[in-house]
């Protein structure tokens, strides 16, 4: 799928559509809670600098994630750029740890 340029599962390939296509998803797993909130610590002054805030849900070593921006009520580049800062937020997380 292509959303603004770019190939959704080559850029992001880590993260899996909904079934309409109008989000994006992934889990990811960390070692325990400290490194879980490190991750949305980060995760969230990033998208305050981008003013693009992802759905999301944590549990003890998880963060479940979707993205979608809702006044289009599509997927756009901010959520490609969003999974994108997120995912190196996660190695980055995981290579301190």
């Amino acid at each position: 799928m292509i959303v603004d340029g770019f190939d959704v599962e080559k850029e992001i390939s880590l993260w899996t559509l909904d079934g309409n296509s109008m989000a994006i998803r992934r889990e990811f797993t960390f070692a325990d809670f400290k490194q879980a909130f490190e991750f949305m610590t980060l995760c969230a002054g990033y998208a305050e600098e981008i003013d693009h805030h992802p759905d999301w849900s944590n549990s003890w070593n998880k963060v479940l994630v979707s993205l979608t921006t809702h006044s289009a009520k599509a997927l756009t580049k901010l959520d490609i750029q969003l999974a994108k800062a997120m995912d190196a937020f996660a190695a980055q997380v995981n290579s301190n740890n």
